[in-house]
């Protein structure tokens, strides 16, 4: 396993519902019969039954696009099982510490993620239950994944703060490494706790394999499965050092072409499945970080270009009037309020360099600071920006809060995989055939 993590945050619960936004066939309904209250694994007393493993391997083939056909949902049963002792393992371990996710948590981040996507509010339950996933599912997953990172605070403790000779230290290893290559990469993290499950897990990876280059999304898939805290983040390590990096792992990085998907890699404690976002030179990154903000001023309906309606007709004179009379990015950001648009004025600081259509580019790299755009027209409104700031920086080299998160990531990490092996090795798991 690799040694570097992304930074602990905020579950990123979006890459676990990612399932919900993507049109698949529907699932046929789980069967009413009395086999699904059958018992799979007793842990600590509590039972997982053959109905929640049902649930979650139909919850990963809806979110990846696999058929749902027995004997495919069968080769997920071993590790779906594994998977679920393992939560079951973090939720006692919740409720010993006194640690309280609130329903109303729960349903804000749900809430939030039908927002992000443009869905209105219940459309995750709706086409959940319509292909046979109980909500629930859902529910106990991300109540796992809240309070588990509530628990590793508490077993951090004051080593979640960070010193400025940590950060120093960091900044040095960094600094000595000036020049070499570094990786934007993801990983899926499929753990081996005895070595007689070697074959099961291989198989386990290989599908999940398989299912990635057909198409699958890679932040869904490691959201599901991975059992790293990278999966709160779909796998999403960021940029990672040589020297931080499994040995077998680098030498299959190097070689391998940006977007592809490994074949399973053996690492201590299990196998990595990697994709490759990017490779650049370590402290070498020129790059221009621009400021803005944007208005969003929606259309009632869809756009024809050949004959638009009155709303829009309007809606097209609004910007050109703020167009000509925003001054300041105040000005943008008020107007972005009074529309009352879901978009937020300021998305963030923006590379150039990094946006992929070639007018937005060419506007973010060339529109004067402090001047608002001409109306940028699409199908589903349109939009004004205003570059507030414009900045050349090398983006190899990392700022404090970056060298912060990161040293904060590793420590999450190794208490989370410390943590977890002290509960299973004091569990009692009855597993059941």
């Amino acid at each position: 396993m690799m040694l570097r993590f992304p930074r602990p945050r905020r579950p990123n619960l979006r890459v676990v519902l990612l399932l919900a936004a993507r049109a698949v066939a529907p699932v046929p309904a789980l069967a009413q019969t009395a086999d699904a209250s059958r018992i799979v694994a007793v842990v600590n007393g509590d039972v997982i039954s053959k109905a929640d493993v049902d649930h979650r391997r139909r919850l990963f083939a809806l979110s990846t696009g696999m058929s749902a056909a027995p004997e495919v949902l069968d080769r997920l049963t071993p590790q779906v099982t594994r998977q679920l002792i393992d939560e079951r393992l973090r939720l006692q371990e919740v409720q010993r510490r006194h640690v309280v996710v609130q329903d109303n948590e729960i349903a804000g981040a749900i809430r939030e993620i039908e927002q992000r996507n443009g869905m209105p509010d219940g459309t995750l339950r709706r086409r959940l239950s319509a292909d046979g996933v109980e909500f629930r599912t859902l529910i106990d997953q991300v109540r796992v994944q809240i309070g588990w990172g509530r628990v590793l605070r508490q077993v951090l403790g004051q080593q979640t703060e960070i010193t400025d000779a940590d950060i120093q230290e960091q900044a040095n290893l960094l600094k000595e490494q000036t020049g070499q290559l570094e990786f934007r990469l993801a990983e899926i993290f499929v753990p081996i706790g005895d070595p007689g499950q070697t074959d099961e897990a291989r198989k386990f990876a290989d599908t999940i394999i398989q299912q990635l280059r057909l198409g699958a999304p890679f932040p869904v898939v490691a959201a599901q499965f991975s059992q790293s805290q990278t999966a709160l983040q779909g796998g999403d390590e960021g940029w990672v050092q040589p020297n931080q990096i499994d040995p077998t792992v680098l030498r299959v990085l190097q070689e391998m072409p940006d977007g592809a998907i490994s074949n399973p890699i053996p690492v201590p404690g299990g196998l990595s499945i990697v994709t490759l976002h990017g490779k650049r030179e370590i402290g070498r990154d020129p790059g221009t970080m621009v400021s803005l903000r944007q208005v969003f001023l929606p259309f009632a309906a869809r756009l024809d270009p050949n004959a638009p309606t009155a709303q829009q007709q309007q809606v097209l004179e609004q910007a050109r009037r703020l167009s000509g009379s925003a001054k300041t990015c105040d000005d943008i950001e008020a107007a972005n309020k009074a529309s009352g648009s879901k978009r937020p004025a300021d998305p963030g600081e923006v590379r150039a360099e990094g946006v992929g259509a070639p007018a937005l580019r060419q506007i973010l790299a060339t529109l004067p600071v402090g001047k608002a755009s001409q109306p940028l027209i699409a199908d589903d409104g349109v939009a004004v920006l205003m570059v507030c700031s414009r900045e050349q920086r090398n983006l190899g080299l990392p700022s404090k809060q970056e060298l912060t998160d990161r040293i904060l990531s590793e420590r999450v990490e190794l208490a989370s995989r410390q943590l977890m092996r002290d509960l299973q090795r004091r569990a009692v798991i009855d597993q059941r055939s």
